[in-house]
């Protein structure tokens, strides 16, 4: 199935069922596995904020009905291959856990609106906790390709729980790793930190995923700052191409005012100042 469309981002995009070679299926930690698989040229035209709506095998007497949509962890375009960053939690990820190499992965994409840094960026703050790390990683690996400074905030619940350090600082980002063990993730410690590298290096772009308590941190600091932001937002959906409105949840208008929108196809990816809290 390929379906070609325009959207109000202008520009085109190609949404497609991938069939892909599963190269490797590997544990990370006790809670998260990372699916690297050989893509097709279609698949490798996803943007940063992107993500695909996978297919997960039948497991024992797990069956899933629907599709999982997945944020992209990373995309390999000289190797001709993209990653998944996931956790193990249904009957959906124990069946993606299953697969092997030489397993093939069905995965329905590039969907969805990516992440957009700002003309003129020249340094942008990423925050983001647990698998929300999946979604910046590819916007880390952007900026700095485009010259752009990036500091990378990762907060988790310990330090065996930290994943991507040593990704996002080979592709140039500035990693800080924050954790509940060592006390650091708390939100007034974390915005006292922020706003001491604020002070000495100011962001002009702010982004972030995985956290209800980040998002509402950021906000603060984003009108405090008077820096535009985006986040990413996870969201249970049907069909993942807008047509079942599964996805919708509520948001902040213009106007002040709350209005609905999709996840699948007005997002995943949203103005800061917009997105409610959870």
């Amino acid at each position: 199935m390929i379906i070609s469309c325009e959207r109000h981002q202008a520009r085109s995009f190609t949404i497609a069922e991938n069939l892909c070679n599963v190269v490797s299926n590997d544990a990370m930690n006790s809670d998260y596995r990372l699916l690297v698989v050989d893509a097709p040229a279609i698949a490798l035209a996803a943007e940063a904020g992107t993500f695909f709506h996978l297919a997960c095998p039948t497991r024992e007497d797990d069956r899933p009905l629907l599709r999982r949509p997945m944020s992209i962890y990373r995309i390999d375009r000289q190797r001709g291959q993209m990653s998944f960053l996931y956790k193990v939690t249904g009957i959906g990820t124990r069946g993606l856990a299953t697969l092997g190499p030489g397993d093939t992965l069905d995965a329905l994409g590039p969907l969805g609106r990516g992440f957009r840094i700002p003309d003129g960026a020249k340094h942008i703050l990423l925050l983001a906790r647990g698998v929300g790390l999946a979604t910046l990683a590819p916007l880390a690996e952007l900026a700095t390709s485009r010259g752009v400074r990036a500091t990378a905030v990762l907060s988790a619940r310990s330090r065996e729980s930290l994943m991507s350090e040593a990704y996002l600082q080979s592709v140039g980002a500035r990693v800080i790793t924050v954790t509940d063990t060592a006390g650091d993730s708390d939100v007034v410690a974390l915005a006292a930190r922020l706003r001491q590298i604020q002070a000495s290096s100011p962001f002009d772009f702010v982004a972030t995923c995985g956290s209800n308590r980040l998002l509402q941190l950021l906000q603060t600091l984003s009108v405090e700052w008077d820096v535009p932001g985006q986040v990413a937002l996870e969201q249970n959906m049907g069909c993942a191409l807008g047509m079942c409105f599964a996805c919708v949840r509520a948001f902040r208008a213009v106007d002040g005012k709350e209005d609905y929108r999709r996840v699948c196809w007005d997002g995943p990816v949203f103005d800061l100042r917009e997105a409610l809290p959870w």
